[in-house]
């Protein structure tokens, strides 16, 4: 067979007329092919590639999606109700020592999260992605189920205050095998060109699930006085959480595992059998300590202006701003529908620009931005203080679109569930979760309304630093995994493509 090709070039190392389908490789999805083909000694054939197909994929990333927003509904609803939980469980304190305190029972279900990451983590690496899964969602629910149930503290006592904070424990822990295990599932069903934008409909689903319970808690706020919100009403979105939590077992009971756990799994099963979960652990952290560094990195990028925004912004509008709380309400709502409109073109634009530059952008652009956003807030009327919120929210979906993409494709297929729930949880504890605790401490401690900002700045450079060492992944297979494409024409494109890079790569004819 000749070398020359239909555009003049011969292919050859030497030839600077390089094939189109080559130019036209992002360089490190190119240097990532070109491996694995020196590694196999020939170009890609069918079996080399995995073909996900529409029907299944749909189900998959909507399935998580979803389930996804009624665990997110459970779990966020506590922020919007952070001041009245406070005066129906520590009565007795002062107005500022019951924020804190709610503050601190919210923060105690993030103390959890890693020891749910821990348990969650090797089992999802063991017994499958879906099984975990559909465990967590049903622990969610029943944990915030219980909320809605427990008497106050003018019933039976420091009771209440104790079965408040076990019930957060169980939805920490919960929590701790939620996120890692959803992007994980989600990008190994996502074809390696579109990984971007079918993991960024995960955290979509996150930000419907907390517009819904603010949308739930503002509509409360708005038809209920202060005393039935204060005696029962704040209790309706507790409640709700357990059909919520049926119909997300019911959803993720259906679906299959992944591709990328099902290829591998056999091999997998026989070394893991092999392994104690002390010994894999330990192999993540001696083999994969930087990715987990990078992996917490981005987590505190993210989850500082999360939980900022969805967990601290309610209460600080109307604690400190002196806002009423439904203009609180709505303002955050407006910034989730804001976020949600958003999240899935950043999502897309990630797998075309890149993972790297979407970070570093908006994390420079939060440590320029934090103060004038907060200055927004505090200004008087209805416009400054909602471009304020827009501007935060916006920076927030910078964040989170990519990381559902980004974070699983750090790590190999075998320990890729286990490894996210320790980077992904240990994160989140040490500095999302915490984040409405320290942040209102530090305004009542330095009377600042800006430490907020301050804060977002500290978490913007950071955010900096790790991207300068993040590595690439956009359109590129996830490690340990074959490339996934989503249609019987890609493929046929990724093997004409990979023949072209294997002369390349060797200078010889075309391999088959």
């Amino acid at each position: 067979m000749s070398d020359a090709r239909s555009d003049g070039s011969t292919g050859r190392p030497g030839d600077t007329r390089l094939p189109k389908s080559v130019v036209e490789l992002p360089r490190q999805v190119r240097e990532e092919l070109t491996r694995r083909l020196r590694r196999n000694k020939r170009a890609f054939r069918e079996d080399d590639i995995q073909i996900v197909e529409g029907p299944l994929l749909r189900r998959a990333v909507g399935a998580s999606a979803l389930g996804n927003c009624m665990e997110w509904f459970d779990f966020g609803i506590y922020s919007y109700l952070a001041a009245i939980i406070g005066k129906v469980f520590f009565p007795s304190a002062s107005p500022t020592a019951q924020l804190i305190s709610s503050f601190a029972t919210f923060a105690a279900a993030f103390v959890v999260r890693p020891l749910g990451g821990l348990v969650f983590g090797p089992l999802g690496d063991r017994v499958g992605r879906q099984k975990v899964l559909a465990t967590t969602m049903i622990m969610m629910a029943a944990g915030t189920f219980s909320i809605g149930l427990i008497p106050g503290f003018t019933t039976i006592g420091v009771a209440a205050p104790v079965l408040l904070l076990i019930a957060r424990m169980v939805q920490g822990f919960s929590t701790g095998g939620e996120y890692g295990g959803a992007s994980t599932f989600v990008s190994e069903y996502a074809p390696d060109r579109r990984r971007g934008f079918l993991s960024s409909w995960l955290d979509f689903g996150t930000f419907v699930g907390y517009a819904l319970g603010s949308a739930l808690v503002t509509v409360l706020n708005l038809t209920l006085s202060d005393a039935a919100m204060l005696s029962w009403g704040w209790r309706v979105p507790f409640l709700i959480a357990g059909p919520l939590g049926a119909i997300g077992l019911y959803i993720r009971l259906r679906l299959e595992e992944s591709p990328a756990f099902q290829q591998q799994l056999d091999e997998h099963e026989k070394s893991l059998a092999q392994a104690s979960v002390g010994g894999e652990f330990k192999d993540i952290i001696g083999r994969h300590w930087r990715e987990l560094l990078l992996c917490m990195g981005i987590v505190l990028l993210y989850n500082v202006t999360n939980y900022m925004v969805t967990g601290f912004m309610p209460t600080y509008l109307t604690e400190d701003l002196h806002h009423s709380s439904t203009f609180a309400d709505l303002l955050v709502l407006i910034g989730m529908l804001w976020i949600v409109l958003l999240i899935t073109f950043i999502g897309r634009l990630s797998d075309h620009v890149g993972r790297r530059p979407v970070y570093a952008v908006s994390a420079a652009a939060m440590i320029v931005l934090a103060v004038p956003s907060f200055l927004l807030l505090m200004s008087g009327g209805t416009w400054l203080p909602l471009l304020g919120m827009l501007i935060l929210a916006t920076l927030l979906a910078c964040f989170a679109a990519p990381s559902a993409a980004t974070l699983p494709a750090l790590f190999p297929t075998a320990v890729r569930y286990a490894a996210m729930g320790i980077g992904f949880n240990v994160a989140v504890a040490a500095f999302g979760g915490t984040t409405p605790l320290v942040t209102e401490a530090l305004v009542n401690l330095t009377g600042d309304s800006l430490a907020p900002a301050y804060y977002l700045m500290v978490a913007g450079a950071i955010g900096l630093i790790t991207v300068r060492f993040l590595p690439e992944t956009a359109q590129m297979p996830l490690n340990g995994s074959r490339p996934m494409v989503g249609s019987r024409q890609e493929e046929q494109e990724l093997i004409s493509t990979s023949q072209d890079l294997y002369l390349l790569a060797e200078g010889g004819p075309r391999a088959v």
